[in-house]
């Protein structure tokens, strides 16, 4: 039997007449949904767009070949931001902990800073802005970094809440041991810590994936970037972007249902402890 997660213990299981409701709702959604794709679709055969020519090039293997290599550079850019995202994230954290005031109120204003501002908008600061300052990035680092710093506040919050989730007994227990306060931090409470927020990285980098699509603004070649190349050259607009749209989708899915599965992971080890 598997362990409750978070979620399972925040809401109440449904009683046979919630379940038979959501059961007839679960169906109207899929009805309305199955009649407003039918509607999709003949309006797309009303203007033509499931003519051959504007499919038949996804039968080609070049066609795929050169989306496989805007979707690599799509995970390289969301992946080395990630990485990124989740060291600035932890020192951010460290230092809003920090007993130090003026360490604490900075590091909250970093904080509150990479949370506030829009991701496109740092995007432009260092496509536009960083070149005049005399640094010179390629079209690589101009999306990463900004979609890192963006991230970064909020894996800084999601870390601190993971911290603060240990009970306090843990750190009273390691320090009655002997242990310093630093290894106590992360030799007891980061461990554990990091389990209660691993769902939420996993989150976080569905949202740095879907910000690596402003790849554009600094002429990266991503999959979007690719896709747009497509377009042009075969004239077809619809096609191109609906077979884009189903790869973020099926993308973001793996990873949602990743980020199920671990919290369910660590929920089962919790309870075996």
């Amino acid at each position: 039997m598997n362990a409750p997660s978070i979620r399972d213990r925040l809401y109440e299981p449904p009683g046979p007449k919630t379940r038979r409701r959501i059961a007839v709702f679960t169906v109207i959604a899929l009805l309305g949904l199955g009649f407003l794709l039918y509607l999709v679709v003949r309006q797309f055969e009303r203007q033509g767009q499931l003519q051959p020519r504007y499919w038949d090039f996804f039968l080609k293997w070049s066609t795929w070949r050169y989306l496989g290599a805007g979707l690599l550079s799509t995970l390289k850019a969301a992946l080395t931001a990630a990485v990124i995202a989740i060291g600035a994230g932890f020192l951010l954290m460290r230092g809003k902990l920090n007993k130090n005031p003026v360490v604490r109120w900075v590091s909250v204003a970093l904080i509150e800073f990479t949370r506030g501002v829009p991701t496109l908008l740092l995007i432009y600061f260092f496509f536009l802005v960083v070149p005049r300052m005399g640094v010179s990035l390629g079209a690589f680092w101009r999306i990463t970094l900004p979609c890192a710093i963006s991230a970064s506040g909020i894996i800084a919050e999601a870390f601190r809440a993971g911290v603060n989730a240990v009970p306090r007994g843990q750190t009273e227990a390691a320090l009655s041991l002997g242990l310093s306060n630093l290894r106590t931090f992360y030799q007891v409470v980061f461990p554990q810590a990091i389990r209660f927020v691993i769902p939420s990285l996993i989150s976080e980098l569905v949202i740095v994936l879907k910000d690596t699509t402003f790849a554009y603004v600094v002429s990266y070649a991503d999959l979007m970037q690719n896709a747009k190349v497509l377009i042009t050259s075969h004239d077809s607009l619809v096609s191109v972007y609906l077979v884009v749209a189903v790869i973020y989708i099926l993308i973001n899915y793996g990873l949602n249902k990743l980020s199920d599965r671990m919290a369910r992971g660590g929920a089962r080890t919790a309870a075996e402890r």
